[in-house]
């Protein structure tokens, strides 16, 4: 990347965005940065600890740098709330008709975060919380977050987990993706993808429970429930794309 190229004035946030925008694309370490950025070692070093003071920057189990939880907090803040607010009573609904627990799951570097969830109101139930990280490494939500992903983020995520590119190609093709004591021995869980217009992945609506009540193909019981649910939710974001899009192209004329 030319970081010689026209920027907006200010030095060190032209060169802080170029080390963002590199990790948006997955983890780095710091030679990975300076390839991809341009930027000098000690100039890349120094943005990213910067960065990572404040959050903007982390550190995954490997030492790499990835992005952090404050870009999540400030997406959350600056607009991805409609979503928030469109996922809460979809999650409800797919929670009273399923009577187990949902989440809705977003990526950030090498995890997924819950942003929204609900509890199902049963006694014996996955009680994962608004805000928790979980590895995208296991679990029927990691599968789709990275089944949609380009060829080398797909195969550098592969590397470790659970399932393979061949599982992953099965969720391709039907939609759904399903895990059984995966993530955690006695749980199970069903997943479907939540899409932009433009067909991008954006998160992953999860129903969770016990395997004695899930079963062992938890899919066929509630695959079709949660790909309904996350299909609704891919309806409103694309309308509400729609909506911004035309108010755009209005403001402009």
């Amino acid at each position: 990347m030319d970081n010689k190229s026209e920027g907006s004035g200010v030095g060190v946030l032209d060169k802080a965005t170029l080390v963002l925008s590199a990790l948006e694309a997955g983890p780095g370490t710091l030679a990975q940065l300076v390839n991809s950025t341009g930027l000098a070692r000690p100039t890349a070093h120094r943005l990213a600890v910067a960065l990572e003071y404040h959050r903007f920057v982390a550190r995954d189990v490997h030492g790499r740098f990835i992005l952090g939880p404050r870009i999540g907090e400030l997406a959350s803040a600056a607009g991805e709330d409609r979503l928030l607010a469109s996922a809460r009573p979809i999650l409800k609904a797919l929670c009273d008709h399923t009577q187990e627990s949902t989440q809705m799951y977003r990526r950030q570097g090498d995890q997924r975060i819950v942003v929204a969830s609900c509890e199902s109101p049963l006694g014996l139930r996955d009680s994962t919380p608004t805000g928790s990280a979980l590895s995208m490494k296991a679990g029927s939500a990691a599968q789709i977050l990275l089944a949609w992903e380009e060829p080398d983020r797909l195969h550098r995520g592969l590397q470790g987990a659970s399932f393979t590119a061949t599982q992953l190609s099965v969720v391709r093709r039907r939609g759904w993706a399903q895990s059984i004591g995966e993530r955690e021995p006695g749980l199970a869980s069903v997943s479907a993808p939540v899409r932009l217009a433009s067909g991008k992945v954006v998160a992953a609506l999860s129903v969770s429970g016990p395997i004695d009540r899930m079963g062992r193909q938890p899919g066929r019981i509630h695959g079709p429930a949660v790909v309904a649910a996350a299909s609704r939710l891919s309806d409103f974001m694309r309308r509400a794309e729609g909506i911004m899009a035309a108010k755009k192209q209005a403001e402009g004329k």
